[in-house]
């Protein structure tokens, strides 16, 4: 064996120690086979880590061909009521069978290796169309992997399959003409939130083990709080956005969504880092620790100083109750909880996304990326092709009609003076009562009914506006069992600390259950 491979076999099973082994049913590997053992270790395969399955690998009582059955078998089963995913990997069992015989041979890649990924299909695959969940993209074949996919793949990751968003990542319902209407799996009858809702909707059923999104101004973090996940939208430089569709690159970051902490941490080692393709994530160099699983610490919240922003909650009783909840357990497992005020909060939230600003530009070079059999070239082939969800005819327009943004005035003002406001208004905050992390609901609404207006609040906008860490985190469930989450905003680049704080609470609380399928 070869010292890293022996290194990442000490890793892994120390972590796993520490956060609780897999534990096999028995006969799982002799009767396989049978449809028995089978259901008996799906029931062990749902809710379990990364770390937990590669434990399992390791020891040989479960091969990545048999994982990914399992998770297709469950898309099989429940995803025809959820409607959360747009593609599968017609090769996805050969490439399981391939990393199983690498693993056999002791090549294993990283921490990934041979786990199943479900992707937002707004972040390209060479071997997969990427749509957006429009019509208009359908069939439409990237040339190379986007730089977080291809970072997946040099881990050992299997991508599944791509998931269900709000078409262009428009909006928080997650419906687009491609895929449908994604519901969410707590209650078939509600929105999972946006635009990220199919890879929050398909990583909470446990259809695949970790799963990436993007997030303009939410959409990693709501649909993380709809579906009782945890979602980190990283620091703007953080990882690269590369062959991701984009929605407007001043707010835009690609992040991971999983049903742990640990496993967004394990994500976040792949895919963090400087990527000459996009010149932001140049800030990242020097900034990024060897694991950031180093920092899943259980007693990370004591002595840790939490700022409550009262001003970002909301009117809605259930949602507040759960807020209330979580300070108290935050004090009891050791922070020094404050109520904070930041300055000029609301001028900072009047301000409006650049959604509407840059999308044509950017989305016009994305296109031009495909190479000659993109099925569209422009947003105005676009719109004149009709292959849209009509709830977005007049978003499409309006933003075709924009001309240029050097000349525009207001963009200009907004793209010079939004982030300086925010990020020293946010670090008066927090170097007046040196705090750790800035804490508000991950949205003041309930999940709606479909059908519905689905609100959400405004606190989603303080980590885009500013670019600073923000991750959402399971925090409990209102009377009719819907999901709650919380938000700690950190410092730019103190992912640590939010992982560490979110981990010790996690740990401390317990929020994250499943849901129930049928």
């Amino acid at each position: 064996m070869g010292k890293w491979y022996n290194k990442f076999i000490v890793f892994f099973t120390a972590l796993v120690m520490a956060l609780g082994a897999y534990t096999a049913p028995a006969g799982a590997v002799s009767n396989l086979a049978s449809p028995v053992s089978e259901r008996a270790l799906s029931v062990e395969i749902e809710e379990a880590t990364i770390f937990n399955l590669q434990h399992a690998m390791q020891r040989g009582v479960l091969t990545s061909e048999e994982l990914v059955k399992l998770y297709l078998n469950r898309i099989e089963e429940y995803d025809d009521s959820i409607n959360s995913i747009i593609t599968v990997d017609e090769n996805v069992l050969e490439e399981a069978k391939q990393l199983d015989k690498e693993r056999k041979a002791e090549k294993v890649r990283g921490p990934l290796h041979g786990i199943p990924v479900i992707l937002k299909d707004n972040y390209d695959t060479y071997d997969m169309q990427t749509t957006a969940g429009s019509l208009s993209l359908e069939g439409s074949i990237p040339l190379k992997d986007a730089y977080q996919t291809k970072r997946l793949r040099d881990e050992g990751a299997i991508i599944i399959g791509k998931a269900n968003l709000h078409e262009f990542a428009f909006g928080f319902q997650t419906i687009s003409s491609l895929g449908g209407q994604t519901f969410n799996p707590y209650d078939l009858t509600r929105y999972p939130g946006g635009s990220s809702g199919g890879t929050a909707a398909a990583v909470a059923s446990n259809f695949a083990t970790v799963g990436l999104g993007t997030d303009t101004g939410g959409s990693i973090r709501i649909p993380s709080s709809f579906n009782n996940l945890v979602g980190l939208r990283p620091t703007m430089g953080l990882a690269s956005r590369d062959g991701i569709i984009p929605l407007a690159l001043s707010q835009d970051v690609g992040g991971p969504m999983g049903r742990t902490v640990e496993d967004v941490a394990v994500v976040l080692d792949a895919i963090a880092g400087y990527d000459p393709a996009d010149p932001v994530t140049e800030a990242s160099i020097g900034k990024v620790p060897k694991t950031y699983t180093h920092y899943l610490k259980k007693n990370g919240l004591k002595k840790a100083r939490i700022g409550v922003i009262r001003d970002l909650f909301g009117n809605d009783p259930q949602v507040n109750k759960v807020m209330d909840q979580v300070i108290a357990d935050m004090e009891a497992l050791g922070a020094e909880v404050f109520e904070v005020t930041v300055p000029n909060l609301s001028a900072i939230l009047s301000y409006p996304s650049l959604s509407g600003y840059e999308f044509k530009f950017q989305l016009n070079d994305y296109l031009a990326s495909l190479g000659p059999d993109a099925p569209v070239r422009t947003l105005s082939d676009i719109i004149e092709s009709g292959k849209f969800h009509p709830s977005l005819e007049s978003g499409l327009k309006s933003r075709n009609e924009r001309e240029s943004l050097e000349n525009n005035e207001e963009y200009q003002d907004i793209i010079t003076n939004r982030p300086k406001m925010s990020r020293e208004s946010l670090m008066v905050t927090f170097n007046e009562h040196d705090l750790d992390a800035l804490l508000y609901p991950t949205s003041n609404a309930l999940p709606a009914q479909v059908g519905k207006s689905q609100g959400a609040g405004n606190a989603n906008r303080l980590s885009p506006y500013s670019g600073f860490p923000a991750i959402s985190v399971p925090a409990g469930f209102s009377d009719n069992g819907l999901p709650v989450g919380l938000e700690l905003l950190g410092k730019e680049f103190d992912e640590p600390t939010l992982i560490k704080l979110a981990y010790a609470y996690q740990e401390g609380t317990n929020h994250r259950k499943a849901p129930e399928l049928k």
